[in-house]
């Protein structure tokens, strides 16, 4: 799935997605802007969200083999190194910090 098609899915469950702020990555790159490195499977992000039907309403989507949410809270970030976790990837935020997961 790529980006547009993640908007018009976080679109239409109502949800909010700015086009401008402060993201944070999971991501499995050295960093997330790198363009080389492992990436983020959409079906394997499909797969984690099917497994855990809570993460279907969750602001963050998969994009560009990584998976992004724009302004979110510490539940989110929390959540996020989770879903992490399971994916073998680690939280960065857009500035380069690195959140424990």
């Amino acid at each position: 799935m790529d980006t547009v098609a993640s908007a018009v899915r976080c679109r239409s469950r109502g949800l909010f997605w700015p086009a401008t702020g402060y993201d944070v990555h999971s991501t499995r790159r050295e960093n997330w802007w790198d363009e080389e490195g492992q990436d983020i499977g959409a079906a394997e992000w499909e797969a984690v969200v099917a497994a855990d039907p809570g993460l279907g309403a969750a602001p963050m989507w998969w994009s560009s083999g990584r998976v992004v949410s724009k302004h979110p809270s510490d539940a989110v970030i929390a959540m996020m190194c989770e879903v992490a976790k399971a994916l073998g990837a680690r939280v960065q935020g857009d500035d380069g910090e690195w959140y424990p997961s």
